[in-house]
């Protein structure tokens, strides 16, 4: 069968693809063009794909023989699930083998953002800093304060699962979970606009929904501390971006940490980049050796697996195999 891969991925997964379907790699370091991809997809049965991929119901329409649509990463908000599972589409991603290195980034945000690292790398880089004083770059302390975890998932355990070492208090909202509240610690709260009160940081980890985007807008940022800090690692859109800005312009909130935006890569223009209370990553949380590896495997095997008559080990629409 053929198969269209849109990034060249580490690992030799792709390679052992090649000794059973016929594999073509889009060769460029940045997003296949939209009319190079639908040109490809006339003739493919599987695609292997990327979250920067952004696989519509038109595009869909277009791919006759496609049968799976492998996405490299957990989140799948780049692909329009229900027109693949009309045409029987098996819709895969890759949950689990990037939890770790996503909560490590998460809390690596959190300290930073807390602790101004943004500011003092800038401050030794520009040789800017003339001496050691007493009231230099004062940030707020991470050990032993008040985390709010929205989105208890597996990075969201894993986050609080580090917050223990800092003896934080960790609280969360959403579906509650007895035996994780026991296992970890943790502090339900009955809604949202509760953790937000409470909490001196908070960091978000939902997926991108019709019922999440812009999640945290204005009333939400209103409701924290004047010293909280917000951590975004899951979807750019669970955040009003506009919002954020004139929170942070306005130091209603201490500080921001964001590996992910609204529009990805951040426009040159964008007022974020002025701001000198926010750390800006460019989507990396699951871009450590293990993570990436984990991922080209199971991307790869999702495919394999519907090419070849199996069940997926990850299928976030069952119902289009029939299973």
């Amino acid at each position: 069968m053929r198969v269209y891969v849109t990034r060249q991925l580490p690992g030799d997964a792709v390679d052992r693809l090649r000794a059973e379907h016929t594999v073509e790699v889009w060769p460029e370091d940045r997003p296949v063009p939209p009319a190079l991809l639908r040109q490809a997809l006339r003739e493919v049965d599987g695609l292997l794909c990327t979250v920067v991929d952004h696989i519509d119901a038109d595009l869909i329409a277009a791919a006759p023989h496609l049968r799976v649509i492998s996405n490299y990463g957990v989140g799948y908000d780049n692909i329009d699930v229900a027109a693949a599972t009309a045409r029987r589409i098996a819709v895969c991603n890759t949950p689990g083998v990037l939890t770790e290195a996503t909560a490590d980034l998460a809390f690596g945000l959190i300290i930073a953002a807390a602790r101004r690292w943004w500011e003092a790398e800038r401050l030794v880089r520009e040789r800017r800093w003339t001496s050691w004083s007493p009231t230099l770059l004062v940030g707020q302390p991470v050990a032993r304060r008040t985390l709010g975890i929205v989105g208890l998932g597996k990075i969201g355990r894993a986050v609080a699962r580090r917050a223990r070492g800092f003896s934080m208090e960790v609280l969360y909202t959403g579906r509650r979970q007895p035996e994780t509240e026991k296992e970890l610690g943790l502090s339900w709260c009955s809604t949202l606009e509760e953790l937000l009160r409470e909490s001196d940081i908070v960091s978000l980890h939902v997926p991108l929904t019709p019922a999440t985007r812009h999640l945290i807008g204005r009333e939400q940022l209103a409701l924290m501390k004047p010293t909280a800090i917000l951590v975004n690692t899951s979807r750019g859109a669970v955040v009003d971006q506009a919002a954020l800005v004139e929170a942070l312009r306005a130091r209603r909130i201490f500080a921001a940490g964001l590996d992910v935006y609204e529009i990805e890569p951040l426009p040159d223009d964008d007022p974020l980049r002025e701001l000198d209370n926010v750390v800006l990553l460019p989507h990396i949380g699951s871009a450590d050796t293990t993570a990436r590896l984990g991922m080209t495997e199971l991307a790869v095997e999702n495919l394999r697996a519907v090419l070849n008559g199996r069940r997926p080990p990850a299928c976030v629409n069952a119902s289009a195999l029939g299973l």
